[in-house]
């Protein structure tokens, strides 16, 4: 599935990619409305309905990333909140093997995610994932979103790579998309970001199950 001898640079989203996808769902589907509801007295029925709406508006955006913007657009400290269900946050299966491999067949390994820096540093507290990792790079310090096509070329400044020579991983596919319209060589998509949703169609891209099935040699 992967020209391992090619590859120089391993580009690895974080949340659905390395991590369960069911923490995030949960906090923003579940667990934000509740705490709005109750910070703004509205019924959960309401809360849900005045949420989507906010979402929608800013969803590919930066904002949509932003915890500082959330906090102040919902009224909640979302970095607290965040924290209340820290217990979610949980690797995926096989995640740590596969990082402790290709380290080990000397592959530049790069954390790429559009994640705030507060939601970034949660994370990486709660799983100890840092450690595997050459760099961390978070969106928010390129400026512009992954799904942005010029995303890759402002991304440049901060890790220089070649392309032809790089293999990203992620679950987002207007990110993959976006990272294919530049020219990145290897693109895989993952089946099941979400431990507790259904397996995802993945268009025209190749995908896996799980890391097991790309172990280097």
């Amino acid at each position: 599935m992967i020209s391992w001898n090619s590859i120089h640079t391993v580009f690895l989203d974080m949340d659905g990619t390395l991590l369960d996808l069911h923490y995030d769902n949960y906090f923003w589907l579940k667990h934000v409305p509740q705490r709005y509801a109750e910070q703004h007295s509205l019924s959960l029925e309401t809360a849900h309905r005045e949420l989507k709406e906010r979402y929608a508006r800013v969803a590919g955006t930066m904002q949509w990333y932003c915890v500082d913007y959330w906090s102040g657009e919902l009224g909640l400290d979302i970095e607290r909140l965040k924290q209340e269900v820290a217990h979610l946050i949980a690797v995926h299966p096989q995640v740590v093997p596969f990082l402790e491999r290709i380290r080990a067949a000397g592959k530049r390994v790069v954390l790429l995610t559009n994640a705030h820096h507060k939601s970034l540093t949660l994370k990486m507290n709660k799983t100890g994932l840092q450690h595997h990792f050459d760099v961390l790079i978070s969106a928010h310090s390129v400026g512009i979103p992954k799904e942005n096509p010029a995303f890759w070329q402002q991304l440049q400044s901060l890790e220089a790579f070649d392309p032809q020579h790089t293999l990203l991983i992620d679950d987002s596919l207007p990110v993959l998309r976006s990272a294919r319209s530049y020219g990145i060589g290897q693109l895989l998509a993952i089946y099941q970001p979400d431990s507790q949703q259904a397996r995802k169609e993945v268009d025209d891209f190749a995908a896996i199950e799980s890391f097991q099935q790309i172990l280097p040699d």
